[in-house]
């Protein structure tokens, strides 16, 4: 990072000279006269001029009318507020981050664009994940681990210990970013004499073996990623980390056993304690139940606080029975006066899931997210979640890379519609463009002293060493390679900003 440099400042008989440098490695000071959004279908060279002030307010989505207001916005409910005037962001939104984050992303974005490159990459990282060779092995491999660490790994991950992780968490809100949603990168991997004794055991059976194993291990490595999270920062929570005996559990719709339980409660009570809110993951469909009767479980116990969730369910939007198992939800929170948290996610198990569980067409999963997104976040049933009790109080994580349903969900918010507590999620390294939108507009809205709703913006991240953190890697890896699209919008719009930076460099010149 060149930060420190950018801020100390040149002699003053260096100050001229160095202009296009500082222009280039942050873009962030001093570049006002940009005022349009550079995005991925934009030309670099795009923006407009300045005009004046009084001419900069318009509405958020003036050249979407699909989105123009929040009353032809799906599922507003009642009446709300029209859509008030919105301060256009001074600057392009990627000019927030770093020069170093803004080519580390271009190179990414590179890779897991080309149809030539993603697929031999994609064999190294299935090598690199699931070698059992020290060679390959980037936590024994000390060049390998040089190479990964400043690529891959810095791209994606938070750090391998506490000290990095709390860097990182403390660079990312120095670019604005709110917080993070922090994860454990590590998996249980039994040896084979572990193996054996677990398969020696009764299914569903609390042994001694099953707790030291597979529920401790998973349980200290929860508690302390709660640790390093900080006040109002998210832990995601995937209960299948517990091993063999929380799955067979979950696929069966039973309860957890003691130990687990109780396990989860220390986490539970220890997030709470810090202010560090909880999401638990969604998994396979077949587990799907269980872990809705889990996370229900826990929310009756720690959301007791109104309009403010510990305990967050994930929600799949893809997925044909999900508004209906939200509205239940919502009702049962209804009705024993706690918090729904929600976060709402399209989907990760197209691939595996039985087809007949989805939606039939992307529009559907569009509504659905869109829908359900409106119902939570304004507090009022509509046409895609239906229900008779007065709305209880929710807190809504909004986890998409989808730029339409955010900034739908945005338009309420500038609208003063938002009646529920709101986060903005995308994953690190990804969808900086909309993350970045949102961090933007923010600060420009303080800085004109325009009254503004508040958008907080949250990355997830895992933390663990570079080779725990393969396997995770290699899931980023094949999403990319899954949305193509996506990842060349990502692409396009991190060299627009580097064309910005330079022609800005040489106009200083």
């Amino acid at each position: 990072m060149s930060l420190g440099l950018v801020h100390r400042g040149p002699p003053a008989a260096l100050q001229v000279a160095s202009r296009p440098c500082l222009a280039l490695i942050h873009g962030r000071h001093g570049f006002r006269r940009d005022r349009g959004i550079v995005t991925a279908a934009s030309s670099p060279s795009s923006a407009p001029p300045r005009r004046p002030r009084q001419q900069q307010r318009r509405a958020i989505h003036s050249s979407d009318k699909k989105a123009s207001t929040v009353t032809e916005y799906p599922g507003a409910g009642g009446a709300l507020p029209p859509v008030q005037p919105n301060l256009e962001p001074s600057r392009a939104p990627l000019s927030v981050l770093p020069l170093s984050m803004i080519l580390r992303s271009l190179a990414t974005t590179v890779v897991s664009s080309s149809p030539v490159l993603l697929p031999p990459s994609l064999r190294i990282m299935v090598a690199l994940a699931h070698s059992t060779s020290p060679l390959l092995n980037p936590d024994r491999n000390p060049l390998l681990r040089f190479f990964l660490k400043k690529s891959f790994y810095a791209q994606f991950c938070a750090g391998e210990n506490g000290v990095e992780v709390g860097d990182t968490i403390r660079r990312l809100k120095d670019i604005g970013f709110t917080g993070v949603i922090l994860g454990y990168a590590k998996e249980v991997v039994l040896t084979d004499e572990q193996a054996g004794r677990l398969d020696g055991a009764k299914p569903g059976e609390e042994t001694r073996s099953v707790i030291d194993n597979e529920i401790v291990p998973w349980a200290e490595g929860t508690l302390e990623t709660v640790r390093l999270a900080e006040k109002g920062d998210f832990v995601a929570l995937k209960f299948t980390g517990a091993g063999r005996l929380a799955l067979h559990r979950l696929s069966r719709g039973l309860p957890p056993t003691a130990y687990l339980a109780s396990s989860i409660d220390a986490i539970c009570q220890l997030a709470h304690r810090r202010g560090v809110r909880l999401l638990f993951d969604a998994e396979q469909d077949a587990l799907q139940d269980g872990i809705d009767d889990w996370t229900m479980r826990y929310a009756r116990a720690y959301n007791t606080t109104a309009g403010r969730a510990t305990i967050y369910g994930t929600y799949q939007a893809y997925k044909k029975r999900t508004p209906a198992v939200l509205s239940r939800h919502l009702a049962e929170a209804a009705a024993g006066d706690f918090t729904l948290g929600v976060k709402l996610v399209r989907g990760a198990y197209l691939g595996s899931d039985p087809r007949g569980c989805f939606f039939d067409t992307k529009a559907d999963t569009d509504a659905c997210y869109d829908g359900s997104a409106a119902s939570v976040l304004t507090r009022q049933w509509n046409a895609t979640l239906k229900g008779e009790a007065d709305f209880p109080h929710a807190s809504l994580v909004l986890a998409t890379h989808n730029a339409e349903s955010v900034r739908r969900a945005r338009a309420i918010c500038d609208a003063g519609g938002a009646k529920a507590e709101i986060a903005f999620a995308q994953l690190q390294g990804m969808a900086d463009e909309i993350s970045c939108e949102l961090v933007e507009a923010s600060q420009s809205a303080r800085a004109e002293g325009v009254p503004a709703a508040t958008l907080p913006v949250y990355k997830y991240l895992v933390w663990g060493t570079t080779g725990e953190c393969m396997k995770y890697l290699l899931r980023r890896a094949q999403e990319n390679k899954d949305a193509v699209q996506r990842t060349r919008s990502g692409r396009d719009a991190m060299w627009a900003e580097v064309v910005r930076r330079f022609k800005n460099a040489i106009r200083m010149a």
